[in-house]
């Protein structure tokens, strides 16, 4: 999934966020983030807190037979959430940075998605299981390295590919990654953890 960023203040304009985070002036930074959602199946996430994070909101663009799935780590089934007729079944489920879902799409996109960039004290909390998840940040990097994510013994991560509608997984155990996986803007990614844990960090675009 491309991306293609471009964050504005009300003072200073600022570009490459998404890929640096370096270089930004203003406490508040506001704008979008342009996604390619390819054809078939991908983990998309919101990057940014909008005014209205439901899926009618953030997906108001999507063609006729979008489809997205929540998973329930309760229930370990998917909320099915289709769109037709240029509507969606349910237009005010919600779709908050921190959380991901599978969205199937029957020719490529691009989705665009407005709103503000997460920060302060962030935190993100993550049952025992299986859960889909993502960076709360606009930020490409390494989950653990460059994103904050306190790995626990016994957490792997899951990565769905488009292309080979494979998984590509990463284990954490004996304190490290056995290969760490990179996490893009607006992707989502499958994570098991042996107990509950929260993904905490804090954040600052003037960092």
């Amino acid at each position: 999934m491309r991306t293609k960023t471009l964050l504005l203040t009300a003072a200073l304009g600022v570009a490459g966020v998404a890929s640096s985070m370096a270089q930004v002036y203003s406490v508040n930074a506001v704008g979008y983030v342009n996604l390619t959602i390819p054809k078939g199946f991908s983990i998309v996430a919101n990057p940014l807190n909008a005014s209205a994070n439901t899926i009618s909101a953030l997906f108001a663009s999507a063609p006729d037979g979008t489809t997205i799935y929540k998973y329930n780590n309760a229930t370990g089934k998917y909320a099915i959430n289709s769109f037709s007729f240029g509507q969606w079944d349910n237009a005010s489920d919600t779709l908050t940075p921190g959380q991901g879902a599978f969205i199937s799409v029957l020719s490529t996109y691009t989705n665009t998605f407005v709103g503000e960039v997460m920060q302060g004290s962030l935190t993100n909390a993550i049952a025992k299981g299986f859960s889909i998840i993502s960076s709360q940040v606009p930020q490409t990097g390494k989950l653990s390295t460059d994103l904050g994510y306190a790995a626990k013994e016994g957490d792997t991560v899951y990565k769905f590919s488009n292309a080979t509608s494979k998984y590509v997984q990463s284990n954490f155990s004996f304190g490290s990654w056995d290969t760490e996986p990179t996490i893009n803007v607006g992707e989502g990614f499958f994570i098991s953890t042996t107990a509950a844990t929260v993904w905490t960090r804090t954040f600052s675009t003037q960092q």
